[in-house]
């Protein structure tokens, strides 16, 4: 005679938890085993650090002039050289490094705080709703994004807040399409239809299941929106439109290096540099982050 089949076969809580570990350990393990994203992640962080010592660090201010020294070499008193009126290069590029991560950051930060509602909104009423919004995004989206922004920052007038304006508005068409997609996509799940079904709010479905499951979307693509922001930023300010003088931005310090290519190629060669780490950092990140993210690979 078998023995009865006891009904306490089922893994408890405790047991699942050990055998399926939370999806942050499981982003973060995948991340870890990711050279290219941990590479892109500590160049962003170097960059990120440097901005934010910047006001401590034992380097001359980025408006102090030399006149003893216009446009030396790199030499040990100044890493970088010196610029067109004995200003120390280092001392601008790290400050410069300041004003293209905060316009990259505020800009994508606009974006998403105007275009998120609105995606959501199209993706999860439709009708007229959703006509209306896709509509003004087409429209918007006809035009290219760096020809937009320009435009902007010239009808707002050139300052570097200006200049992330025009950015954040410029990118908002890229994450309402996004946000719509993955609200639509959302919607046709199970537990958004049994949610439906029991009587719960459209705010409830929203803040519940909607918003939970497009945040990793919307921050993958946030991380590479950001490296196009600091390239729109860098274009505006070498324009004439964004950080204005005498404040450093890696795209006016380009600006004031194309005259002296030939005397002083580092001034050209170091904000250059600068800008493409940066954007090369936020892409190899925002590529790892889209990888680690991706339900389908567990």
């Amino acid at each position: 005679m078998t023995n009865p089949v006891t009904l306490d076969t089922a893994p408890s809580r405790q047991e699942v938890t050990e055998v399926l570990p939370p999806r942050q350990g499981r982003v973060w393990g995948k991340l870890k085993r990711n050279p290219a994203a941990l590479l892109g992640g500590g160049i962003v962080a170097f960059f990120c650090i440097m901005a934010i010592l910047a006001p401590v660090l034992p380097i001359p201010g980025p408006a102090v002039t030399d006149f003893a020294a216009v446009r030396k070499p790199p030499n040990a008193a100044h890493w970088f050289g010196t610029d067109e009126i004995g200003r120390d290069v280092l001392s601008r590029m790290i400050w410069g490094g300041q004003a293209s991560l905060m316009a990259g950051v505020v800009s994508v930060t606009i974006a998403l705080v105007i275009g998120v509602p609105l995606g959501v909104a199209a993706g999860y009423m439709r009708g007229w709703t959703d006509a209306a919004i896709s509509r003004v995004t087409e429209a918007l989206l006809a035009a290219p994004f760096l020809i937009l922004a320009i435009a902007m920052a010239a009808f707002l007038g050139p300052s570097l807040t200006n200049a992330m304006i025009a950015i954040g508005i410029s990118a908002v068409p890229i994450f309402i399409r996004l946000a719509r997609a993955q609200t639509m996509q959302v919607l046709t799940e199970d537990y958004v239809e049994g949610a439906l079904a029991i009587g719960l709010t459209h705010r409830d479905i929203i803040a519940r299941y909607i918003l939970p499951n497009i945040v990793p979307p919307l921050l993958v693509q946030a991380t590479l929106t950001i490296a196009t922001a600091i390239i729109a930023e860098a274009s505006l300010s070498f324009l004439g439109l964004g950080q204005q003088p005498p404040a450093p931005s890696w795209g006016s310090m380009l600006n004031t290096a194309k005259q002296f290519l030939e005397q002083a190629p580092w001034l050209a060669l170091y904000p250059g540099l600068g800008i493409f780490l940066v954007v090369l950092g936020f892409n190899l990140l925002g590529d790892g982050l889209r990888d680690a993210l991706d339900p389908r690979d567990n």
